[in-house]
């Protein structure tokens, strides 16, 4: 793959056969970004699962400390009270039958919906158009909930979820290159001790394989699983 100057010259500045403790990964990968835009740090983190067993299915979010540089526009489907508690909470759109039969026609303004359990029965009728684009209120992620402020809430704050694919690889925001370094470290431990805690208890050896870090037109950078773990367990 052929690469433009400022790539060609930031690269230098990581050694591909070091693997990096996260404080120098989060300051390395400020410095290697050279996009005009804000660009986005993601961490990519493999783990020694079998996704094709279900038990081994590892999904879940959680609230990064400093947010992700991105604001979510939610929806709440819900009936009554709750409605007038999503408007409070700030949620972008609230509302219940009307909501579905838009969502249903092709209406997709959004990026995440909160659900109370008691409309998901109507809510699945929208399943064949929510669920390819992982829309679909999951309550693993929180958001099929009669705790409506709550979750629109942390959503607002910097809720991100996460979803190990068929490769058995996680891919996560973490944040932005104009965050401080520091701030995208606690972000990324935030994820990795909840990545951490999700351990399937049929997963047998080692759980995370290997980590690494990255911005949107960056080069990837390698992390020291072994230290990172172990600086989460003090």
């Amino acid at each position: 793959m052929l690469h433009g100057k400022k790539y060609n010259k930031v690269v230098k500045l990581i050694d591909k056969h070091k693997a990096y403790v996260l404080k120098e990964a989060t300051e390395l990968v400020k410095s290697a970004a050279t996009a005009k835009f804000d660009e986005t740090v993601e961490i990519t983190i493999c783990l020694g699962i079998d996704p094709k067993q279900a038990e081994q299915s590892i999904r879940g979010a959680v609230v990064m400390p400093h947010g992700t540089g991105k604001s979510k526009r939610v929806l709440v489907i819900a009936k009554g009270e709750k409605i007038k508690e999503a408007e409070e909470a700030k949620a972008d759109f609230a509302g219940a039958e009307d909501m579905i039969e838009k969502v249903m026609g092709g209406w997709l303004d959004f990026d995440v919906i909160v659900a109370t359990p008691d409309v998901m029965k109507d809510l699945s009728k929208a399943g064949k158009i929510l669920g390819p684009k992982g829309l679909m209120p999951n309550p693993k992620v929180g958001t099929v909930t009669f705790e409506i402020s709550r979750a629109v809430g942390e959503i607002k704050k910097g809720k991100v979820e996460y979803r190990a694919d068929a490769s058995a690889v996680i891919h996560s925001i973490v944040g932005k290159v104009s965050f401080p370094a520091t701030s995208l470290e606690e972000n990324a431990k935030a994820l990795i001790e909840a990545i951490v805690k999700a351990r399937p208890a049929t997963a047998k050896g080692q759980y995370i394989k290997s980590m690494s870090l990255c911005s949107t037109m960056g080069p990837g950078i390698k992390l020291d699983s072994t230290q990172i773990l172990n600086s989460l367990n003090k």
